[in-house]
């Protein structure tokens, strides 16, 4: 498991929900994985009880499983949760593409936004070319947070974030599995959209865009067949 540094005043229960989440999130941790609140509490440093707490919070989320006399497992990846969760992204981040080129259509974005976009889109494009599944991901995470966040729709990018972990971990396995990724290559059309302002054109691109996962399921499961619920 990959152990993050603790935040300043951050409490033993956020630290190991937050350390339990990105571990699962990026798949450090694989879904069936049997989880001990012991180990994990000598891992992270804190006693049993926080980490308990953890494993609760994330058992409500459907991420972990509390396994009676035998402790806790990581879920296995059920798609009718993942297709879920990308319908509830799917719909704030189409409104949040079209808010956008809405307003590029009547004045000029930023060109502070503009160029954190294309710097963003310069490093995917080269994490296609020397591949880094993991740099891919950030990128990838970071591109949207952008748009969420000149929208102005921050709370709502927290809400994707929270609810989106099955998607997620969706998402990185086709960075390992689809040989043929397509996501930057989205990343740029959507860009073009939002520069032109077309609004319906930006919308239909994200909504491709965040349905993905369903053409590269076939790939996904080919490469993980464990890793889902039968």
């Amino acid at each position: 498991m990959k152990i993050i540094s603790r935040n300043p005043d951050e409490t033993g229960r956020a630290y190991a929900l937050r350390v339990l989440k990105e571990n699962i999130t990026d798949t450090t941790l694989i879904p069936g994985t049997l989880l001990s609140e012991n180990e994990l509490a000598k891992e992270l440093g804190l006693s049993r009880v926080p980490v308990r707490e953890a494993l609760i919070e994330l058992s409500k989320s459907d991420i972990v499983e509390i396994l009676p006399q035998r402790g806790s497992r990581v879920s296995l990846i059920d798609l009718k949760l993942v297709d879920e969760a990308g319908f509830f992204r799917r719909t704030l981040e189409c409104a949040v593409v079209r808010l956008i080129c809405e307003r590029s259509a009547s004045v000029p974005l930023p060109e502070d936004f503009l160029l954190a976009l294309g710097a963003n889109l310069k490093l995917q494009d080269f994490y296609i070319e020397n591949p880094s599944p993991d740099k891919l991901m950030e990128l990838d995470n970071e591109f949207h947070h952008l748009l969420f966040s000149f929208a102005d729709k921050e709370r709502c990018y927290r809400m994707c974030r929270d609810m989106g972990i099955h998607f997620d971990r969706v998402r990185q396995l086709a960075l390992h599995s689809v040989k043929d990724l397509k996501i930057v290559n989205d990343h740029h059309a959507i860009y073009d959209a939002i520069r032109s302002g077309n609004a319906l054109q930006g919308e239909k691109l994200m909504e491709n865009h965040l349905s993905r996962f369903k053409i590269d399921e076939e790939f996904i499961r080919k490469d993980f067949p464990n890793y889902f619920v039968s």
